[in-house]
């Protein structure tokens, strides 16, 4: 199946799917659809193993029928054991019958309690499902059709890619809501080529739906070599991510809770950090960190939590780690006395590595453009890197992209590719030297960026046109208007004054201008 056919076939799908919702918000109707597509595979999964020990023990009734039992065989095999209720072949069977979401909720039910290690994962939840019959019917029609047969040996990869575009296109139609669970797929690109994860343990303490997960398997030459933990925040977004990488071959630990007021992974230490935390938490809780909390290399603030996430994931790298992560523009120049501190600290320690700014519209959740920032533990010149401690190098990316939508772009496979070979040759012994790009790239020595105040718009450095309105940080932005209307204010004031004095002069004169007039008449 070509690429460009695949993408058609998904999109009919997902479209058949969307017409059944009926009046289900895409924000609830996603955690019934995808379930289904996840109940597919484990049944396609739990069919084929079935199907490849039937054949082995063909001749031998007795141990045919004690190895296709033994739920130890499938186990060895990351397959997880699907009962005869539970199966699609029975499912797709009673989908026209009255009470076909009893049964889907009992499937779900007797999965779990068949693979204790996928509690959580399905849910009981079609029974209260404000949806007909017919519709569930024909949900479960579309994940019947031929494709995703357990006979056909393609149907594990298509049900992973048709539930990843699906994940894609629920997030798309949720706009804002939709970036808590989703990153898109052009971001998690960049950020996987930059940091080039081959080998080692891969965390990401924001990790939505696993997109990062999947995209460092596709990049790594072996992806056993590689080890995923991750942690989110939302009961229902850790659901989805758990299918996600199972969907995909992926044996990912991503455990439940505030990253930030309650690291599950304490004393995890990773080659790579890669994430898209929350831009711009207010109110998130500061109060709540400890001063002796190993993670702070410098004060916090609760108006915002942009730099307490990377304290986070400093402390999460190795010594030889590196960390790449998306975060809100207002980053690189904030002037809040405490995320500036921390700023600082960043640059004169020498970890920030490298700044990309990038165009707008590439996420769901807004239109303004955000950033990527990468800190460094190898600056030093460890494990084969170029020791470039006292440098930084910055990248403008704001005129790349190509619209996809009216409210979207995306970075096409050719300005992810340019953006990356640049970041690879600064980082490398063995690459070419980086040369600076009038407009797009430069290495920036320390002393520059603090005589810049510490500001790491790259913009500035790489000799672009003045940032855009939009490039300026909110409190930066805010602070100039506020000043500029309190000194409206004031003026205001000195005319409302200076009217005020006018007029009762001019009652006061003509007060006068009645008393002569009424003398002079007195007098007559």
């Amino acid at each position: 199946m070509s690429v460009k056919a695949e993408i058609d076939f998904q999109k009919e799908l997902f479209e058949a799917a969307n017409k059944m919702r009926g009046s289900v918000a895409p924000a609830d109707y996603k955690h019934y659809v995808l379930p289904l597509i996840f109940l597919r595979y484990l049944s396609n999964k739990y069919e084929q193993s079935c199907n490849e020990l039937e054949q082995i023990f063909a001749e031998n009734e007795e141990m045919r029928q004690g190895f296709v039992s033994d739920s130890h065989q499938y186990r060895d095999k990351n397959v997880f054991v699907v009962p005869k209720e539970a199966s699609w072949h029975y499912i797709m069977k009673n989908a026209k019958q009255p009470n076909i979401k009893e049964i889907l909720d009992n499937a779900m039910k007797r999965i779990e309690e068949e693979n204790p290690e996928l509690t959580g994962m399905l849910p009981q939840i079609y029974q209260g499902l404000n949806l007909p019959v017919e519709n569930v019917a024909g949900l479960i029609e579309i994940f019947s059709r031929d494709v995703f047969r357990a006979s056909s040996e393609e149907s594990i990869d298509v049900l992973g890619r048709t539930y990843e575009y699906f994940i894609s296109s629920f997030a798309s139609s949720e706009g804002n809501r939709g970036g808590e669970f989703f990153t898109p797929s052009c971001i998690v690109e960049l950020l996987v080529e930059m940091l080039e994860p081959k080998s080692g343990i891969v965390f990401d303490p924001a990790c939505g739906s696993g997109g990062m997960f999947i995209q460092s398997v596709r990049y790594a030459p072996n992806k056993k070599s590689l080890l995923f933990y991750g942690q989110e925040n939302v009961v229902t977004t850790v659901r989805l991510g758990k299918m996600n990488v199972l969907l995909h071959g992926i044996n990912a630990e991503i455990r439940l809770g505030d990253s930030l007021l309650n690291d599950q992974f304490p004393e995890l230490k990773a080659d790579y950090v890669i994430a898209n935390p929350p831009f711009n938490q207010k109110d998130w809780g500061a109060d709540r960190i400890s001063k002796n909390d190993p993670r702070l290399i410098g004060p916090v603030t609760n108006s915002n939590a942009n730099y307490m996430w990377m304290q986070h994931f400093l402390y999460h790298l190795n010594d030889a780690g590196s960390a790449g992560f998306v975060m809100a523009n207002g980053a690189m120049t904030t002037n809040v006395k405490e995320e500036k501190e921390v700023r600082k600290i960043l640059v004169d320690e020498g970890y920030i590595d490298c700044v990309v700014q990038l165009p707008e519209k590439l996420f769901f959740t807004t239109g303004i453009p955000c950033c990527l920032f990468f800190l460094s533990k190898n600056r030093d010149g460890k494990n084969g890197y170029r020791a470039r401690r006292n440098e930084i190098l910055f990248i403008d990316a704001r005129k790349m992209g190509k619209p996809v939508s009216r409210k979207q772009k995306a970075l096409s496979k050719e300005e992810i590719d340019k953006i990356a070979a640049v970041y690879r040759a600064f980082k490398y012994e063995h690459a070419k030297s980086c040369e600076n790009i009038e407009g797009f790239c430069k290495i920036a020595k320390l002393e520059e960026v603090q005589q810049n105040d510490y500001k790491l718009t790259p913009s500035m450095y790489v000799g672009t046109e003045a940032a855009e309105e939009d490039d300026i940080p909110f409190e930066q932005k805010i602070a100039e208007l506020t000043k500029r209307l309190l000194e409206q204010f004031e003026e205001s004031n000195k005319l409302q004054e200076k009217i005020k004095q006018n007029l009762e002069e001019l009652m006061y004169l003509n007060g006068e201008k009645s008393n002569l007039v009424f003398k002079r008449e007195k007098n007559e």
